[in-house]
């Protein structure tokens, strides 16, 4: 019993993986907190979902965004492993100029 609890633990740290798209709108410096720093719920695997931020109207303007991330942690992978993918968390940030 405790080989297969052991094998299911070691499975689900591998299969979970860390992900991150960051997109740089200006290259000058940035604030070092994000405006906005929020899980967004998805569900079977997001699959023909999708999410929108503002980021426009969270820094006062397009040309104050500095960079947009969205980004699967280690705890998101595994609550998305633990769910059978049922529910899939990504974590959204917005910076600011």
């Amino acid at each position: 019993m405790k080989k297969v609890i052991l094998a299911t633990v070691i499975a689900a740290t591998v299969m979970t993986g860390c992900a991150r798209q960051t997109f740089i709108m200006s290259p000058a410096p940035q604030t070092k907190t994000a405006e906005l720093n929020k899980s967004q719920p998805f569900f079977v695997s997001g699959i023909g979902q999708h999410k929108t931020v503002d980021a426009a109207k969270l820094c006062g303007g397009a040309d104050n965004v500095a960079k947009v991330e969205v980004q699967q942690t280690f705890v998101n992978g595994l609550l998305s492993v633990v769910t059978f993918g049922i529910y899939t968390p990504r974590q959204a940030r917005v910076f600011c100029k």
